[in-house]
């Protein structure tokens, strides 16, 4: 337990470093021995540290060279049309997306509402994780009337995009009606799928998108990584 404790604690003190700005994205971290010598552990410890540093996405490794800390934190705009491998490709990254699971359900009293459906009306709920470079940023819940949109599952496995799997519907567009922010605590599935620790820190988003005509199409939940997004609202 004590050992645990340790690499922790030094993993902590270097991420605070980091967030501090006195490390920048970019900057070579001190070698293994430097950091062994600077908090009088061996060398298992400090790699156990380096690793938890780089499943959190706050540093990467290059064979040869060192250990390195990560860009900064994307700059992720929430706006009318949100949509994430246009952001990422704005910032010169690389969109990534699993889709986790499709299940077709009934729908609960707030996604009703959300789709001005009947409470219990077949909904499609799909899970999954987005990612910029390889490194999971976010994960989702999307829910979409499942009467309006039968055959949306087989869509969405070909295509592993709920934009294309719309368009597909019949929905050439749809556009953001609100979002609501609040701040979260990871819990253990979910630090489990972005890579973090039980009790990092989230930012959920709630949103509602409407087609034209400004019925809902969609009712999501975003969970995103802390310290990898910062969230823009652009008006």
């Amino acid at each position: 337990m004590g050992r645990t404790a340790i690499w922790t604690d030094i993993s902590g003190k270097l991420q605070a470093e980091i967030g501090t700005g006195q490390r920048q994205p970019g900057d070579k971290l001190p070698t293994e021995a430097e950091l062994s010598a600077r908090f009088g552990v061996n060398r298992h410890t400090i790699r156990r540290a380096l690793a938890d540093l780089a499943d959190r996405g706050l540093v990467h490794s290059r064979r040869g060279a060192g250990v390195f800390v990560q860009a900064k934190p994307l700059d992720y705009a929430l706006g009318r049309r949100t949509r994430l491998s246009a952001n990422l490709a704005a910032m010169g990254r690389e969109a990534g997306r699993d889709i986790l699971s499709i299940e077709t359900r009934r729908a609960d009293p707030a996604e009703a509402a959300a789709l001005r459906i009947a409470e219990g009306a077949p909904v499609h709920a799909v899970e999954g994780i987005s990612m910029a470079d390889g490194l999971p940023i976010a994960t989702f819940r999307s829910v979409l009337p499942a009467d309006r949109f039968p055959t949306l599952p087989d869509a969405l496995r070909h295509y592993n995009s709920i934009t294309l799997a719309l368009t597909e519907m019949g929905v050439a567009d749809y556009t953001r009606a609100e979002t609501r922010l609040t701040a979260k605590r990871a819990s253990a599935s979910t630090a489990l799928r972005l890579r973090l620790r039980e009790g990092d820190p989230l930012m959920l988003t709630v949103s509602i998108n409407i087609d034209s005509d400004g019925v809902p199409v969609e009712y999501g939940h975003t969970w995103f990584a802390g310290d990898r997004v910062t969230l823009t609202i652009a008006t």
